[in-house]
C-alpha cells in the first residue's frame, strides 16, 4: 500500500522538526493538508494561524480536541480512502 503524501509531514511534526513539516505541508492544497497545517501551528503555540488553517480545512477550531486527540483523528483520516471526517 503506498504511503500517503502527507505521511512525511506527520513524521516531521511528531519528531519536532516543525520547519521541515511546515515546508512540506505548504505545497499541498488539500483539506487534509490544511488541517495538518493547523495542527502544526497548534503544536507551535501559534493559535491565530492554527485557527486560520482549521477554517481552511472546514474544521471547528474552538471545539477541537487536545493536540494528541487531533493527531489521532488526523491519522485516522489519513488512513481513509477519502478526506472524510472520522468524527461520529
Amino acid at each position: 500500500m503506498p504511503t500517503h503524501p502527507l505521511q512525511p509531514v506527520l513524521q516531521h511534526l511528531r519528531a519536532g522538526r516543525w520547519n521541515e513539516a511546515h515546508d512540506l505541508v505548504q505545497h499541498d492544497g488539500s483539506l487534509l493538508a490544511a488541517w495538518l497545517h493547523g495542527i502544526l501551528h497548534l503544536q507551535e503555540g501559534d493559535l491565530e494561524d492554527a485557527e486560520n488553517w482549521y477554517d481552511r480545512a472546514n474544521r471547528h477550531f474552538r471545539s477541537r480536541g487536545t493536540l494528541e486527540e487531533e493527531l489521532a483523528l488526523f491519522e485516522t483520516a489519513l488512513a481513509q480512502p477519502t478526506e472524510k471526517d472520522p468524527r461520529p
